[in-house]
């Protein structure tokens, strides 16, 4: 079973916020592949169902961000399941600008604390991730306060930026459920 784990924080209050942009795109990926049902499993939502031939969990953490890898502990003690191949993190990055993403195979949590639970609980820094930009697309804009930046609300256009990734990213995804991160990463990770 393919995991993809969506960061965000739980309640009302934070779900038009620049963190939650995991979540949003989870959201995408449930209609865009016609699965339903969202139920509470332990301290997460999630969704379950075929996508293709592999069977796909999407999975939203209901603790906050600082937390969010604790739900991964029922998946890594299952037999043949490795983070490595079968995770896949959607993240929102304030280092890349609103109206890019990237796919990472590996790497180091970056400061954003909710990579850093995963990594934490995980004991590892190989698992894939799809990063999505939140940062300022203007460089004279500065973020100021990076937690007030991050749990802030996007503007209308930002926010539509966002969410005109998606349909590319959800084709990345299907890329990444057949064949991996590597040729994921070399389709849908463009050169600036």
């Amino acid at each position: 079973m393919k995991v993809i784990l969506g960061l965000g924080n739980p309640g009302k209050e934070y779900e038009g916020t620049r963190h939650n942009v995991g979540w949003w795109f989870l959201d995408h990926l449930a209609d865009v592949w016609h699965l339903s049902g969202w139920k509470k499993e332990g301290e997460a939502r999630t969704l379950s169902g075929p996508v293709g031939s592999t069977q796909v969990r999407l999975v939203k953490p209901l603790t906050y961000m600082n937390l969010s890898g604790q739900v991964l502990a029922t998946y890594k003690r299952r037999a043949f399941w490795s983070a490595a191949s079968d995770l896949m993190v959607v993240v929102d990055e304030v280092a890349i600008p609103v109206g890019t993403s990237r796919f990472r195979a590996r790497g180091s949590a970056g400061g954003h604390n909710g990579l850093k639970s995963v990594e934490q609980h995980l004991k590892t820094q190989e698992y894939a991730r799809l990063r999505i930009g939140i940062g300022p697309n203007d460089e004279r804009r500065s973020v100021g306060d990076l937690s007030d930046f991050v749990l802030g609300n996007f503007g209308k256009q930002e926010g539509a930026e966002v969410r005109a990734l998606f349909p590319d990213l959800a084709s990345a995804m299907e890329l990444w459920l057949s064949e991996g991160i590597e040729p994921t990463m070399n389709k849908f990770n463009k050169k600036a």
